[in-house]
């Protein structure tokens, strides 16, 4: 699972349990998917950030390889369904975007979840949205300092950091240029908070300070999210 496809639907209107539930039957069948994420907004508490509100859904699509992402997107791909007024009426309207991205996983003490069945865990969405003077120094700075201060959260689950690359799309969605993006997941939206409240939110936000110089928004959005497999 080294390509992962972000698909982000900001939409006025809800997005409903029955376009849901039809939403995760069709990425099960998204052709050549490892595994797929559906974030939906929660809430938590972090006392560095006050960003704006989370968006209606993001979908995380993951692939082996680039080509097989590609193919999804492709003028015939099977993701061209979403912007079907007639089966995904929410989606269809909302403002919608995209982007792939490189995965980099990093080991966390204890990555065994803990989830009740059929509930939800916690993910914690970032994303550095703009540019840096020198993004190799960007990237070898957080990919090497801040990385360590991330995977020490109390309860911490999983912890990915994205880096951008070329891709090809022919879906309409607006196509982001996100210089990264980082995922931290907890069991929990209480797991999350505590883990933002704690000593080590502190450290990150002091090697915050440190970092190589850059530009544009950085945001911050707690989701719920449902693991959806492919079959």
């Amino acid at each position: 699972m080294n390509i992962c496809l972000f698909l982000t639907f900001r939409s006025g209107s809800d997005i409903g349990a029955a376009e849901l539930t039809q939403l995760m039957g069709f990425i099960r069948a998204t052709p050549k998917l490892a595994k797929a994420l559906l974030h939906m907004p929660a809430s938590t508490s972090d006392p560095y950030v006050r960003d704006a509100p989370s968006p209606s859904l993001v979908l995380q699509l993951y692939f082996a390889l680039l080509p097989d992402l590609e193919g999804t997107l492709s003028r015939a791909g099977h993701l061209q369904a979403l912007t079907s007024r007639n089966e995904f009426p929410a989606l269809a309207e909302a403002a919608a975007a995209q982007q792939a991205m490189l995965v980099r996983p990093y080991a966390v003490p204890a990555p065994a979840f803990q989830i009740p069945a059929g509930k939800p865990h916690c993910t914690y969405l970032v994303s550095y949205e703009g540019e840096a003077e020198d993004l190799n120094a960007w990237h070898a700075h957080y990919l090497e300092n801040h990385t360590r201060h991330m995977a020490m959260f109390p309860g911490i689950r999983e912890l990915e950091i994205y880096t951008r690359l070329d891709w090809v799309s022919l879906a309409p969605w607006r196509r982001l240029n996100f210089m990264q993006r980082n995922k931290v997941v907890f069991d929990s939206a209480a797991a999350l908070h505590d883990a933002l409240n704690s000593p080590v939110r502190h450290e990150m936000r002091a090697d915050f300070k440190t970092f190589p110089k850059f530009t544009g928004p950085n945001n911050h959005y707690a989701m719920a999210t449902r693991v959806v497999l492919p079959g």
